[in-house]
């Protein structure tokens, strides 16, 4: 649904971030047929809105000090941080970050921990999360960071997204009613 989820995101105040796939489906630079089916019901005006995007969004939040959030790691929207990255690995991605909290996503598996001085947190995912069903986030503030899973109609989402006859529209929507555990996101981009 990118036209819906991208005209709800620009409603919010918030901030927002651009991951790869956003990237990607703003400049045509992936010729698949997901990333071409979402080109074509996004438009070029929410492509244009994806392309401004910001890669990475460094904040002030209350209790936690300054924030820096980004899709995969400090130095790329595609390089993946996931619960078992070596260490070693870790703290090359994060050479050069000041702030003692980076949040990212981009493996869509929820997870929280320390490098070095560096927390890191993944949000998981909202629409294609690895461990429990449902929508994860991330409450941030006063000096809390806590993972969040919102649960929702996991049937009737499926059968909506099968229904829009997206590709892979029926693996995106056995995803969604049973997401892989997130042990399958750390084998898979370790």
């Amino acid at each position: 649904m990118p036209a819906e989820t991208v005209a709800r995101i620009r409603a919010l105040d918030a901030l927002h971030v651009r991951g790869n796939a956003d990237r990607e489906i703003a400049d045509g630079s992936r010729d698949d047929a997901v990333t071409q089916w979402a080109m074509e019901h996004l438009g070029e005006s929410g492509r244009a809105w994806l392309s401004g995007l910001p890669e990475e969004q460094v904040v002030e939040v209350e209790g936690l000090g300054r924030v820096r959030f980004v899709h995969g790691s400090p130095r790329s929207d595609e390089e993946t941080i996931t619960a078992v990255t070596p260490e070693a690995r870790v703290a090359e991605m994060l050479e050069g970050v000041e702030e003692p909290l980076v949040v990212c996503g981009h493996t869509h598996a929820a997870f929280d921990r320390r490098v070095g001085g560096t927390r890191i947190v993944n949000a998981g995912s909202v629409g294609l999360p690895f461990g429990a069903p449902g929508a994860h986030w991330l409450l941030l503030g006063r000096g809390v960071v806590e993972h969040v899973v919102t649960p929702y109609d996991f049937e009737a989402a499926g059968a909506h997204f099968r229904a829009l006859g997206a590709p892979d529209a029926d693996e995106f929507a056995d995803h969604i009613e049973a997401p892989p555990p997130a042990s399958t996101a750390a084998e898979l981009y370790g």
